[in-house]
């Protein structure tokens, strides 16, 4: 109990000290002196009297929400005398792991600098800073030659350094229930089995309305669709973040997305965001970085070839060169297994006083990247929303997809998952695959390390995407790569090579996302 009392008081002390650096507390204390010359407030009860008028003004209920978006991203609390580095991850080999996989990305970067004698940075001639921001709002035109660039890792790299992962305080002779799994994850991680998964989900049972099946039009939709419209423009209306993420575990209309999205994650377009987002975009006006070529490399390989996302080719750009300046990206990195590259200014290599961090938010962006942009550009137009929005899907949620950790939403965690779940559930399938050399992890990597994005239909990755929001968790992912697999597992039993099992999953667009949650883990599974 008084551990509980202590962990509790740690985290409201933490949350205080957050939000004190925040704009909303600035704008707290102001309110609170401004009310103070009215009437209604008396001395011998001004506590209560200033509460009062915060609920009254709807003061309190931004608070909440600010204090619940805090909790969602939260790391649990530790130990008192846990070094940082233990919020960052506890687990040491997987710590390790980590910054070999980062050494090796940097190297990649450096020698790319090197063969193409480019600075990570310079600051452009005015010349070309006025070009630049002539052209801001159709940068899809430039056609600058990437020929000698080359994305710095791509998924399968990095799914290479998780198969080769390991516990040393295990032998490969050990007895444990690893011993029978047959996947290539090979680390002792606990993650849930499909009645933990349905206790979790339970809003996605059948009995439980859904959006993505009881909207179509077999259904008639007042069944449905109507009264949940209504209860989510109430939900708008009180604006309470909490009640937003319950509510939006059944689905979100799709009128209401963008303004539910918004109020779970806490964002809401304040002029001082505004001018934030301009001076980011000041910043990439007046500096060059090599990761800019790499960012415009991957948009062009990646959502301008794509039917659904092509059109927003600009305002990827856009947001995602402002998104490498934004150094607020950094402090995400307290609960991050990684670590933001340091580089030095020439000549004083080695000098921590000499140290920046590069790229500023300290991300150095993949092969698919720009792909957890794309879909958000259907719910935001205007520009610094739709910032606001991506950078904080990315501290939340996004970057727990390319980073080594124990952290259930985290890459090792989902593969372990989704390979379990395949075994278990599926193992003539899965045993089937594995004896051709088609491992699943093989095909199904690469959703989960883009949410999706690029593989589904848009419609459905945004009902994919209300749930990872509504359960604070990327858990669904795996969940959906085993369902997809089910689906398929009559043609998946055919197929005698890796290539012929990527052929009859090559194509998921025409997929239903919430049928095949909900089959896989409450009618076919037991």
């Amino acid at each position: 109990m008084l551990q509980e009392e202590s962990d509790l008081s740690l985290v409201i002390a933490q949350i205080v000290q957050k939000l004190r650096g925040s704009n909303l507390y600035a704008q707290l204390e102001r309110q609170a002196w401004a009310c103070l010359q009215r009437p209604e407030i008396k001395l011998e009860s001004l506590k209560e009297d200033i509460k009062e008028f915060f609920k009254i003004s709807g003061w309190e209920k931004k608070l909440q929400n600010a204090v619940y978006s805090e909790l969602s991203v939260f790391p649990l609390p530790s130990h008192p005398a846990a070094p940082p580095e233990h919020l960052k991850e506890p687990l040491v080999y997987m710590r390790k792991a980590q910054g070999s996989w980062e050494k090796r990305i940097l190297k990649s970067l450096n020698s790319m600098c090197t063969e193409l004698s480019i600075p990570l940075a310079r600051k452009r001639p005015v010349g070309e800073q006025k070009e630049l921001l002539n052209k801001w709002n159709e940068m899809g035109t430039d056609e600058p030659d990437l020929s000698l660039f080359r994305p710095v890792y791509a998924p399968k790299d990095f799914l290479e350094v998780l198969i080769n992962l390991r516990n040393p305080n295990y032998e490969n002779g050990d007895s444990l229930s690893f011993r029978t799994h047959l996947g290539l994850i090979q680390v002792p991680l606990k993650v849930k089995d499909i009645p933990e998964l349905k206790e979790f989900f339970v809003e996605l049972g059948l009995t439980t309305g859904q959006l993505g099946i009881d909207d179509s039009t077999q259904v008639p939709p007042e069944l449905f669709e109507n009264e949940h419209v209504r209860i989510g423009q109430k939900v708008l209306a009180e604006q309470d973040g909490a009640a937003a993420q319950q509510y939006i575990r059944q689905g979100s209309p799709t009128a209401l997305r963008a303004d539910l999205w918004a109020l779970i994650l806490n964002i809401s377009s304040q002029p001082e965001d505004i001018l934030y987002y301009e001076q980011l975009k000041t910043n990439v006006i007046q500096h060059d970085l090599l990761v800019d070529s790499l960012i415009y490399k991957d948009v062009k390989l990646t959502a301008s070839n794509d039917d659904y996302y092509f059109v927003f080719e600009d305002y990827l750009y856009q947001v995602l060169l402002c998104f490498s300046r934004d150094t607020s990206v950094l402090g995400h990195f307290a609960y991050n297994s990684a670590s933001p590259p340091k580089s030095y200014i020439r000549g004083k290599l080695g000098l921590e006083e000499y140290a920046v961090f590069y790229p500023p938010n300290g991300v150095i962006p993949f092969h698919g990247f720009s792909m957890y942009v794309a879909p958000l550009c259907f719910l935001y137009h205007e520009p610094s929303k739709l910032y606001q929005i991506f950078r904080e899907m990315y501290v939340r949620f996004f970057f727990r997809l390319h980073s080594i950790s124990s952290h259930p939403s985290g890459i090792v965690s989902l593969c372990l998952l989704f390979e379990t779940l395949l075994q278990t559930y599926l193992p003539q399938l899965f045993y089937h695959l594995r004896e051709i050399g088609a491992q699943p992890l093989r095909i199904s990597f690469k959703w989960m390390v883009r949410a999706f994005s690029g593989y589904l239909a848009t419609d459905q990755l945004l009902l994919l995407w209300d749930r990872i929001l509504g359960y604070n968790s990327l858990e669904i992912l795996a969940v959906l790569a085993a369902a997809v697999f089910a689906f398929r597992a009559v043609n998946l039993m055919e197929v005698t090579s890796l290539a012929a099992a990527e052929a009859v999953l090559a194509d998921l667009s025409t997929l239903k996302v919430m049928p095949l949650l909900q089959i896989f883990l409450f009618a076919t599974v037991t």
